[in-house]
């Protein structure tokens, strides 16, 4: 059977799932399709374009339809709140798209919207640019702790129960907050 470079990143994204990152290999991909790992190369450079591929994939299955004239800061929570909520849909989602986003390989549409809410809020592009990094180092870490302590917890490697709830809505609105206050005067865009 022949495989279109889509049906591989759907078993990426079972195997991923299933295992975890650490076993999403081209040899284990190939397996699971039942090709030679070499067949998967034709479709993808290597393993870290297939990686950009599945981290592309898990954001936009997340993505949720966005309400028209909301206030930058607005945008900001909806665009963080989805960007967790499609992370935490998969196994390791996190470190995925944290990686594939450091490494600039995709993973780059949160972070343009976030460009964007802060361009409209009235931000200087450099300063934008490191709200919009700030938020998504606060997101991918949040996430990814989450993450570890669900993956622990559920593998007997740490003793308790899972934790009830969580402060990511808290811990944003304080990152958002902060950056509020660095809102140029007179920008004309206010966010109450």
């Amino acid at each position: 059977m022949r495989y279109q470079r889509s049906d591989i990143v759907e078993r990426a994204l079972v195997v991923l799932d299933t295992y975890g990152l650490a076993d999403l290999t081209m040899r284990r991909l190939g397996a699971e399709l039942g090709v030679q790992p070499s067949a998967l190369y034709h479709h993808f450079a290597n393993k870290q374009t297939l990686l950009a591929a599945v981290a592309d994939e898990i954001l936009a299955r997340g993505r949720r339809p966005r309400r028209e004239g909301l206030t930058w800061d607005d945008r900001v929570l909806a665009v963080c709140g989805e960007l967790r909520d499609a992370m935490l849909a998969y196994r390791d989602g996190a470190e995925v798209v944290a990686t594939v986003h450091a490494f600039g390989l995709g993973a780059g549409g949160p972070a343009q919207e976030l460009d964007e809410a802060l361009a409209d809020g009235g931000f200087p592009p450099e300063l934008g640019r490191t709200a919009a990094r700030t938020l998504l180092h606060f997101v991918f870490g949040h996430v990814s702790e989450e993450q570890t302590h669900l993956q622990a917890g559920s593998a007997g490697a740490i003793d308790g129960a899972p934790r009830e709830g969580s402060d990511f809505e808290l811990g944003l609105g304080l990152v958002v907050d902060g950056i509020r206050l660095h809102q140029p005067a007179g920008s004309g865009v206010s966010s109450d």
